[in-house]
């Protein structure tokens, strides 16, 4: 039941709203995985972005693919975390897990012992639209315990104006999207967290062409 909702959930509204009311354009979507384990690391501006996501994958891939998201948003209450967890498909994240004892990537891990596709925002929270935020260590802790599985960087553009930080209805605002090749893991942690954030600033440039009027995929 749970696969169901899911795709319906993207059919019904991710969608839509992120094609439709939204508009979107996409570079190198080919390199986004296609099977996992494997994680998918974009940068976080809005509510919209795992809708936009979503979008892009196959739907049959739908069951697969899992974000991890702060649980203390999302878990709210009863029906925010059945629809979050149930629905959306979420993996909640205790921020702060740490220091009360608890791993807040226990959830992350299992997911890709399992073999699925997982979204991280690694900057840990939404940031100012369209300015990419600290990378947070986390990333490096999991990737450190899957080194093998590859990580592609996805930048989005728009999301953020669409709907940020306050905002409950989205603005039409074009999204343009673009997929990096994937990162390989680095012992050195501040070196790692670098490498994401270059990658990250090096696709935020790949939009510059659909926000000026350009054509080509660069």
């Amino acid at each position: 039941m749970n696969r169901l909702l899911r795709i319906l959930f993207v059919v019904l509204l991710a969608r839509p709203v992120v094609r439709l009311w939204l508009g979107l354009t996409v570079r190198h979507q080919q390199r986004l995985p296609l099977h996992g384990p494997a994680i998918v690391v974009a940068n976080h501006n809005s509510h919209l972005d795992i809708l936009a996501l979503y979008s892009l994958f196959p739907l049959r891939l739908i069951p697969q693919v899992q974000p991890a998201a702060a649980a203390d948003y999302f878990m709210r209450n009863r029906l925010s975390a059945w629809f979050a967890t149930r629905v959306v498909g979420i993996i909640p994240v205790v921020r702060g897990g740490v220091a009360m004892g608890m791993d807040p990537l226990d959830g992350c891990r299992q997911a890709l012992r399992e073999g699925r596709i997982l979204i991280l925002f690694p900057e840990g929270t939404r940031g100012e639209p369209e300015a990419l935020s600290e990378i947070k260590s986390g990333i490096w802790y999991l990737s450190r315990d899957f080194p093998d599985v590859p990580m592609v960087p996805v930048y989005l553009h728009g999301l953020g104006r669409a709907m940020g930080r306050g905002q409950w209805l989205p603005i039409p605002f074009f999204v343009d999207v673009a997929v990096g090749r994937p990162l390989q893991w680095l012992e050195d942690k501040p070196a790692f967290r670098q490498r994401i954030r270059d990658a990250l600033l090096y696709l935020k440039q790949k939009t510059l062409p659909a926000m000026t009027g350009q054509e080509g995929q660069g």
